[in-house]
């Protein structure tokens, strides 16, 4: 994975019923290769799933470097087989409602999507930011 070349896929995917997994799966991947580019990993919102899985980011650079998506998918299913489905789905919307909690990040965040199109102020969370920054989000149409 070169995501100096292309993006990472949609934090929105998911794997194993969990969102943010693929996209975290590819920056690993991209660690491994040094191909990064101005990517983070582990970022905040991977953190966050980290946390879940009970794992770290160095567990998972060294399961990409042997594993394919779905055998991963087959190891988190074994490590999360505790986690009750209302724990997985409090897990997604922690991570897919996450808004920027300081007056700082508000206007970090406010700057980037400014930015990349100053006409979607509807964008007030981390991963629609992500998914607008990566094109995953049209542009409005101006009138």
């Amino acid at each position: 994975m070169d995501l100096t070349q292309s993006f990472p896929r949609s934090p929105k995917n998911k794997l194993s019923g969990l969102v943010m997994v693929p996209r975290m799966l590819d920056k690993a991947r991209a660690y491994n290769a040094n191909t990064l580019g101005e990517y983070i990993f582990p970022c905040p919102l991977d953190k966050i799933i980290l946390e879940y899985m009970e794992t770290d980011d160095e567990k998972i650079i060294r399961l990409v470097q042997k594993l394919g998506d779905k055998e991963i998918g087959l190891w988190i299913d074994k490590q999360c087989s505790n986690r009750s489905q209302v724990e997985k789905d409090r897990i997604n919307n922690k991570i897919l409602e996450r808004k920027p909690d300081t007056q700082e990040s508000l206007d970090y965040f406010t700057k980037i999507r400014d930015q990349i199109d100053p006409t979607h102020t509807d964008i007030v969370t981390w991963v629609d930011l992500l998914d607008l920054d990566e094109n995953r989000i049209p542009p409005k149409i101006q009138q």
